[in-house]
């Protein structure tokens, strides 16, 4: 996997929270949706972390004409197409916050959540330190009847194989541990197990109600075949990898 960077001179000592969004063809979205999570999270230390998945379209060259304007931007790019998980993989090593906020490049998921999420992970990291992952849960969903429908069968599949105690895994907009994340093991489709995984690293998951939107520009680039029948197959993967995980519990003098 081959990739360009574009960086930013951007004071990291303090940085709070690195927010990760994968794009590929999304040259509408973009400018959007950066000046939104701006706005979210003005007054905190952050940064913004594009990830362009292989775009044909001019995605590339309007992040770096933002760059010029957004010092909390930070571009990444694959030559090719790798796919959404490998794109999220890319942003979170890239990342130089511990806490890591992840949303799609579509416009659907409300930035506006982000500062909800980060409290919600406060409040259970004071509790006991065992959080992994805040949840976004897209509870009144605007979306296509298909779209519905496939994800209605997938998260009904998946929550009875998986036992994730998750409502809504596909949501893109997720808070999670920088360093928990890179001890996932990684492997394609990933992004839409990821209560599951950190379940079975013993971290706990805690779903939120979040806003989501309807898209207002562009085209989305999933329909039932890569959306239902693929994460159908790979729910058998998943569900191997956690009957296979060894958790000791270890004595400490």
């Amino acid at each position: 996997m081959a990739l360009l960077f574009a960086v930013n001179a951007f004071e990291v000592s303090h940085m709070q929270l690195s927010v990760v969004v994968p794009v590929k063809n999304e040259e509408e979205n973009v400018a959007p949706l950066v000046a939104e999570i701006c706005a979210a999270l003005a007054g905190k230390q952050f940064e913004i972390i594009y990830v362009d998945d292989g775009s044909t379209d001019r995605t590339w060259p309007v992040l770096q004409e933002l760059m010029a304007s957004v010092p909390q931007l930070r571009v990444v790019r694959h030559r090719a197409s790798c796919g959404q998980s490998t794109a999220v993989l890319s942003g979170v090593r890239a990342a130089q916050a511990p806490l890591v906020a992840t949303l799609d490049g579509d416009g659907q998921n409300d930035p506006a959540d982000i500062p909800r999420l980060l409290q919600v992970w406060q409040q259970e990291a004071a509790r006991d330190g065992s959080i992994g992952c805040v949840a976004g849960w897209r509870t009144k969903r605007q979306d296509t009847a298909l779209r519905r429908f496939s994800s209605r069968i997938a998260n009904g599949v998946r929550s009875s194989l998986l036992q994730d105690n998750t409502p809504d895994t596909g949501c893109g907009l997720k808070l999670f541990s920088r360093e928990a994340f890179l001890r996932l093991p990684y492997f394609d489709h990933m992004h839409r197990f990821l209560p599951a995984l950190f379940m079975r690293e013993t971290l706990r998951v805690v779903s939120e109600p979040v806003n989501h939107r309807s898209r207002e520009r562009g085209v989305s680039k999933y329909g039932l075949h890569n959306r239902l029948w693929v994460g159908l197959v790979d729910i058998a993967g998943v569900s191997w990898l956690l009957r296979r995980a060894k958790n000791p519990d270890l004595i400490k003098d």
